[in-house]
């Protein structure tokens, strides 16, 4: 993909969570800005998968585990057809097919995540499962960094490492902020190449907002280090708009009418 297109596609995937946003006027949005790049780049490019046959068995798994940021995995699948488009005009209403949270009977979501800490434990048993059954698919499962404060993300860690599960794909969406202030004065995570390293993993890390570093480091750990991959994606809590970029207050937020028309001027223009 030309970086042009990669550009266009991240920005029409901006528009979509605004206009979901837009419809109650509330949610996580700097969760979900911060991860548009990188899910632009695994949906066009990275994974194997099909709209039209949701439980192909030779599917790669994703796993949204910071299940708030849904807004951006709402809008890429809907953008890939798993849903019509009309559904995201439905966001968190009264019965609508799309809640606050990931959940197991939307097409394309493969694990019900939002409660923190559990997306790696599903993720690793659908790896070891996959491996059982002499099954190549990948399993993507991606962590907030706030999310590592968990000890069940540890756990699950280990036994990553214990079965060498090499088709085990972590990235961590790592903004250095969390729900109510940055990480070194809630719960510090440095040295985290170096902690994952010691659990096990290969690790590397890229620029999340940035194609090409996105696409050299994920492209060149496809091949096989016989150990689970950790990635570290460097990214902007509210990726996209000068106000909201690396800004706590706009982890979740409910909207002003007249915040709401700003960011519609930045993003739908």
């Amino acid at each position: 993909m030309k970086l042009q297109d990669f550009n266009h596609r991240c920005k029409t995937i901006r528009r979509m969570i605004i206009e979901m946003i837009s419809v109650n006027n509330r949610g996580h949005y700097g969760s979900a800005m911060s991860l548009v790049e990188l899910f632009v780049y695994l949906y066009d490019e990275f994974l194997n998968y099909n709209p039209k046959k949701i439980n192909l068995s030779s599917r790669d798994r994703l796993i949204l585990s910071k299940g708030h940021g849904c807004l951006v995995l709402y809008s890429i699948l809907a953008d890939k057809g798993f849903f019509p488009k009309k559904e995201l005009k439905n966001f968190q209403k009264f019965n609508s097919m799309l809640p606050g949270h990931p959940e197991i009977h939307i097409p394309g979501v493969e694990a019900s995540t939002g409660s923190l800490g559990h997306g790696l434990s599903v993720g690793v048993g659908m790896a070891k499962a996959l491996k059982l059954n002499n099954n190549k698919s990948k399993v993507l499962v991606i962590l907030g960094d706030g999310e590592l404060n968990e000890g069940s993300i540890w756990e699950a860690a280990l036994h990553a490492s214990k079965h060498k599960l090499d088709n085990l794909f972590v990235i961590i969406d790592y903004n250095r902020l969390q729900s109510y202030g940055k990480n070194k004065y809630v719960c510090p995570l440095e040295p985290l190449g170096k902690k994952w390293s010691s659990f096990g993993f290969h690790v590397s890390e890229f620029d999340g907002h940035d194609y090409k570093s996105i696409k050299k480091i994920l492209r060149k750990n496809i091949d096989s280090y016989e150990k689970p991959c950790l990635f570290i994606s460097n990214s902007i809590k509210g990726k996209g708009y000068e106000v909201s970029e690396n800004n706590p207050l706009w982890h979740h937020k409910n909207f002003e009418s007249e915040e709401i028309k700003l960011l519609k001027k930045e993003f739908l223009k």
